[in-house]
């Protein structure tokens, strides 16, 4: 009898690996730094963020800002770690 193709995601769930402290984007293949600056600071890092990985090359992207109640900026940039 053939399988369900829920018990083929489910058997493919447990054959996978889990990195280790990186929560549910595990396995993603992205790299990530997040950074908590003041909003213009804030702005000139992510700038030089896509000057050094360009968005074409590495996929970069910012991922995740929030603007915190002091006025400073949370904010997570990711790329893959290699350009094609």
């Amino acid at each position: 009898m053939a399988d369900r193709p829920r018990d083929l995601a489910e058997r493919m769930a447990r054959r996978r690996k889990p990195a280790a402290g990186s929560g549910d984007r595990a396995g993603d293949g992205y790299l990530r730094e997040s950074f908590t600056l003041p909003r213009a600071a804030a702005r000139a890092t992510a700038q030089a963020f896509f000057a050094r990985y360009p968005k074409a090359g590495y996929m970069s992207e910012v991922e995740t800002w929030r603007e915190l109640p002091d006025g400073a900026i949370e904010f997570t940039m990711r790329r893959l770690p290699t350009a094609d």
